[in-house]
Formats: C-alpha cells, structure tokens, sequence
C-alpha cells in the first residue's frame, strides 16, 4: 500500500447557518480564537503525514487560497516592525514540502459530488477526506489515528462517535459488527429518522477512502436532498469491500452549528497560552452573574 498523502477539503458550502457573517466570508475562515477553522483541519491532515491538500472550492471562497499562500508584504511589514512571534506564525502556516490544489465546484451537488471533482488530483490511491466544520481536539489528531488503522487494515475507515438517538437525522448513521480488532460496518444510511435510524453511531467529518470509491460516485443517483451522497456511494462500496467504523478518541465540537462553533471557542479560548488566565476568569465572572 501506498503511504496516505493526498487529503481532499470540500469548502465550497455556503455556510447559511452563520449568515449574515458568511455573505462574504467563507464559513471555513471562522476563527477559533486566533486561527481559522480551515487551518486546525489542515494542521491535523499535516500532522497526519499529507503533503498534497486538495481543497475542492466554490464562489466567494478565495480567501481560503489567500490564506494558505505567502503575505509578502504582511511579513515585510512585521519584520520591519519587529513582530517575530507573529510573522513566525503566518510563515509557519504550510511546511514548505505541502502543497495546495484548488478545483471548482461550480454546482454544489453535495459532499458525493465534491470528493468526486478531487479524481483528477488523486487518481488510484487511497486518501483522506476532512470536513472543516467538524473540529476535532485530539492528540494524536483524529486523522493520524484513522491512517495508523488504514495501514493495519487497508480499508476504508468512517470516523464515527455516538450520538443522541433523537439526532440520527442529522448524520450517516452505521450499523456494525464487532471483529477480532475492529468494528466492521454492515450498513450505512443518511440521515435516518431516529425511529428507523439502525445505531446512534454516526458518520462525523473524517474518512479514509480507497479509490474504488470514485466508480460508485460516478454511477449512484442523486439521493436526500437530490444531493451526490457520498453515504449513498459507501453503501455500494459496502459490497465490495469491507469498511471498518473507528471510534475516535478526542472532542469532537460541531462547528457547523452555532451551539458547537461557541463551544469551541470557549474550549480553546480556556486553554490557549496567550489567553487561558484571564478568559478562565471572564467564564467565572460571567457564570456567577447569570447565577445571581
């Protein structure tokens, strides 16, 4: 098998649920504290051993592509300025062995449809796909521990974590069957009713796929929300291949929702260096007043 490098980012979502802050930005670009979503998802594909990152794009999002590129007078102007933390932490974004590809998605046909433009840049190997909104706090990152289980298994592994029976309509949900070292997936839908959902183990954010999946995203009709679901190709590949359900350990925090984007920052406003003393106390303050 060949070692996981290519990871793939589908950002060409509008981001309705943080409009109007997402008119003109894309809802990959907001910020948990001091770094934008997008770039905990790529530091974790990095950190994961990735080199090529495939971002699969869509109107309005060119400043994902500005992000990750280099700021030459930005850092010229730190460096004259003095301002070495900070131009160390704009330069320091993308190892210089990482590169950038950015595809179109000039029709957003859903998450299927999305990781089926990225062919062309992966071909016939095996990758990984990130979804931004899912931020993951784990060490090692969740990504690591996926690959690490591709490697053992060489199958497509789901990263999945429980979740509230009544909110199986919010997910792919699996059923499975305990293996020797590893849970085997025997049926995926998306997003069930929680009256007829098989599990409360859902599907959230990270997969590790093999290419024989692209055969299925090409043929399957459209499915819920006459969307390209990529659930809907998996349950193909489910004839053909094992698929293997890994519950990851670490925090997951749904950035795609209001409740799970301000979670996360007051999880990693707590807890990061240059912020944790004084807003630990501000989380205080403002508990005691609401008690009063």
């Amino acid at each position: 098998m060949k070692p996981i490098k290519k990871v793939v980012f589908p950002v060409a979502g509008m981001g309705t649920r943080f409009l109007p802050a997402t008119k003109a930005m894309p809802k990959e670009m907001l910020p948990i504290v001091d770094k934008p979503l997008i770039q905990y998802a790529v530091e974790e594909a990095i950190e994961a051993g990735c080199t090529e990152i495939i971002f699969i794009t869509g109107r309005s999002k060119r400043s994902i592509e500005d992000h990750f590129d280099k700021a030459y007078e930005l850092e010229s102007e730190l460096a004259f300025k003095n301002k070495n933390q900070l131009l160390e932490s704009i330069q320091d974004i993308l190892p210089s062995n990482v590169s950038c590809l950015y595809i179109r998605q000039a029709e957003a046909l859903g998450l299927g449809h999305a990781v089926l433009k990225s062919l062309p840049a992966v071909g016939n190997e095996a990758f990984a796909v990130i979804l931004a909104d899912d931020l993951i706090d784990a060490q090692p990152g969740t990504l690591t521990q996926m690959i690490e289980v591709y490697n053992r298994l060489g199958n497509t592994v789901l990263g999945v974590e429980e979740v509230d029976p009544n909110e199986t309509g919010f997910y792919g949900i699996v059923e499975v069957s305990e293996e020797k070292d590893y849970l085997k997936v025997d049926s995926i839908v998306e997003k069930p009713h929680p009256d007829v959902a098989p599990s409360n183990l859902a599907v959230v954010g990270r997969y590790v796929l093999t290419p024989k999946i692209y055969e299925f995203l090409a043929t399957i009709p459209r499915g819920a929300g006459g969307e390209i679901q990529l659930t809907d190709a998996i349950a193909r590949l489910l004839q053909y291949e094992t698929v293997v359900a890994y519950p990851f350990s670490g925090k997951r925090y749904d950035c795609g929702s209001k409740i799970g984007y301000l979670e996360a920052n007051l999880a990693f406003g707590i807890k990061h260096p240059q912020t944790a003393d004084n807003f630990k106390k501000i989380v205080l303050e403002t508990a005691n007043n609401l008690q009063d």
